[in-house]
């Protein structure tokens, strides 16, 4: 790989992984309503997940997932359920007067987990690290070439996922979503929800 496909593959798993989808929205959403300390956290949790995917790609668990169907599938339903009751929980935030969640609460309710568990049920985090592996590195390439790949985009990912944690707990952010706290939390409930649905609607092959 020649150093202009390095970095445009850099470049692509940045926009990739910026891009708006579940674990985004779960670290936009938890930085705007508890602090950035908490949405630091949950960017952690889902960096922690999606390293946790590049190793078992690197192991050659992506292709044992596309060549056995279920294990994809049984990832697609627990990921999708997640989904779904963060979709509740943020529908229920909606309703219920007041501020949301306590700073107690906040701190007993595992940032860093929920971010994890985000990135780890969704079965297309696999599939796009064993791309990397079964694309873009050569064919019996070395383990230092393997390694050096993962701490790469492994580095990229925690740079954006603990960017959003900041970037949504500014002030001017936080002050906005205070406002319009129960919009919010509608549209992210929405959004987790059609997130569920495109994870189960979605080819994985």
């Amino acid at each position: 790989m020649t150093s202009f496909e390095f970095i445009a593959l850099l470049l692509a798993w940045g926009l990739a992984g910026g891009s708006p989808g579940p674990a985004t929205l779960t670290i936009a959403g938890t930085a705007m309503g508890q602090g950035r300390r908490a949405g630091v956290l949950t960017g952690a949790g889902v960096w922690a997940g999606s390293a946790l995917w590049g190793l078992a790609a690197m192991a050659g668990m992506g292709a044992l997932m596309l060549s056995n169907a279920w294990i994809a599938e049984g990832l697609r339903y627990v990921g999708a359920g997640y989904l779904l009751f963060l979709a509740a929980k943020s529908l229920r935030s909606a309703l219920t007067p007041g501020k949301g969640l306590s700073l107690k609460d906040a701190e007993a309710s595992g940032h860093f987990r929920r971010g994890f568990l985000v990135h780890l049920t969704n079965p297309k985090a696999i599939l796009a690290w064993g791309a990397v592996y079964a694309v873009v590195v050569p064919p019996g390439a070395p383990l230092v070439t393997l390694l050096g790949t993962f701490a790469a985009l492994s580095t990229v990912s925690a740079v954006i996922f603990l960017c959003y944690g900041v970037l949504f707990s500014g002030r001017g952010v936080v002050r906005v979503y205070s406002a319009a706290r129960r919009w919010f939390e509608l549209a992210f409930a929405a959004l987790f929800g059609a997130a569920a649905i495109k994870i189960l609607t979605a080819r994985l092959a």
